[in-house]
């Protein structure tokens, strides 16, 4: 039996841009992605804290240390600049493996979107 597990997690960072004309997705600083284990085109959840909005979509990579964290597309009226989310990604794995997998999980500056 496989069962869906936290992959990747990136803990409180904040919005720095919302564009709304384009394909789709969310830029992230590729730093953080490196860190966190998230890889170009990786499906993600967001978890917005402010309004409490959550929507799935695929990680595209930003700039590196650049702290970028922009929804693009019909995300992009999902939050707003400055709000704070959280950006998940889970695995399927066999239920054994699961329960022995730790996930990589960071806590980047909230107000530089930068490792500490």
């Amino acid at each position: 039996m496989n069962i869906e597990i936290l992959k990747s997690k990136i803990h409180r960072v904040t919005v720095t841009e919302a564009n709304l004309n384009y394909i789709g997705s969310i830029t992230i600083d590729e730093a953080l992605m490196e860190a966190a284990n998230i890889i170009p085109n990786e499906k993600v959840q967001v978890v917005d804290i402010n309004n409490g909005e959550r929507l799935d979509t695929y990680a595209i990579k930003g700039e590196r240390n650049s702290g970028c964290i922009c929804l693009n597309g019909p995300a992009a009226r999902k939050v707003s600049v400055g709000d704070i989310v959280i950006i998940m990604s889970y695995a399927s794995m066999d239920f054994e493996e699961a329960k022995s997998f730790v996930p990589k999980v960071i806590f980047p500056d909230t107000k530089s979107n930068r490792l500490v």
